[in-house]
């Protein structure tokens, strides 16, 4: 099986952003947020890796982040975090919209 390292990569991303929140302002909810999607999107990369139609962990966390930081984006108008975080998230959503269409490898 392939690793996914686009999600493992996703799953960083999001798990630094909560950590990098709590170190500059001392955000805890930045951090327990940060470091809970960042863990299920490491679950859902991992489940990925091991059989590309599990994909409901991931596609359930992303589009939670993409909603969630979409919003924080629309009513603060600023793109640090909350517009990168909702812009890479609804990337996901969509790689993995397409995941669900292509059919699996023989081999």
């Amino acid at each position: 099986m392939a690793v996914d390292w686009i999600g493992y990569s996703y799953a960083v991303l999001v798990a630094s952003g909560g950590i990098i929140g709590y170190a500059k302002a001392g955000s805890v909810p930045s951090l327990a947020a940060g470091l809970l999607f960042g863990g299920l999107a490491g679950l859902g990369a991992y489940q990925l890796s091991q059989d590309p139609k599990k994909i409901w962990i991931s596609l359930i966390t992303s589009g939670t982040l993409a909603g969630i930081m979409g919003m924080r984006f629309y009513n603060s108008g600023k793109f640090m975090p909350a517009g990168l975080i909702a812009g890479v998230s609804l990337l996901m959503v969509g790689r993995l919209g397409l995941k669900m269409y292509e059919k699996p490898h023989e081999g």
